[in-house]
């Protein structure tokens, strides 16, 4: 997928914009041709110096850039040449729904396996062990607790579950 193709794709877009938020987006979006400095970005994107480096280091964090230092023989500063590399993107997106399917996988085993009570006034869940050592009373404001339901939050761990698996074209494990 070229470059200009990956930019424009809404998923990128937000994925980008996750990383580096609004302040960094005008860098992640606009990657030049081959090497640039971050004075030169800044200048070109009238952007403050440290939120251009901030974006270069966290899409270097992320294996989206990477640089190399030159050093001036006369006054021995380092400079920085930074090169985008979104060919990355794709590989960093699955990763990021493999953990995502692994998170909720876990939380629905979590919601499925536990039992919860709720203080109605200060929407406050408790686990059945904390709700018992209170009594069954909210700490906070003394109300009776009522056992809670959470058939529906797991079925819709298990419809976006499905819907990852789909995605990921993995089996179901649970």
């Amino acid at each position: 997928m070229a470059f200009e193709d990956l930019l424009e794709d809404p998923v990128i877009q937000k994925y980008l914009h996750e990383l580096v938020g609004p302040k960094g987006m005008p860098v992640a979006a606009a990657p030049p041709e081959g090497e640039v400095t971050d004075e030169e970005l800044a200048e070109e994107l009238d952007l403050e110096l440290n939120d251009v480096r901030r974006s270069l280091f966290i899409l270097y964090e992320n294996d989206l850039a990477s640089y190399r230092r030159l050093r001036d023989e006369d006054s021995g500063w380092l400079t920085y040449l930074w090169t985008f590399e979104y060919d990355n993107i794709p590989e960093n997106l699955e990763a990021e729904l493999h953990r995502l399917y692994e998170a909720l996988s876990d939380r629905r085993e979590y919601e499925r396996t536990h039992e919860f009570y709720l203080c109605e006034i200060c929407s406050i869940r408790f686990e059945f062990g904390e709700a018992m050592d209170f009594g069954f009373e909210c700490p906070e404001c003394g109300t009776p607790m009522d056992a809670m339901d959470n058939d529906r939050l797991v079925s819709s761990m298990d419809e976006r579950i499905a819907a990852l698996e789909d995605e990921l074209n993995v089996g179901a494990e649970a």
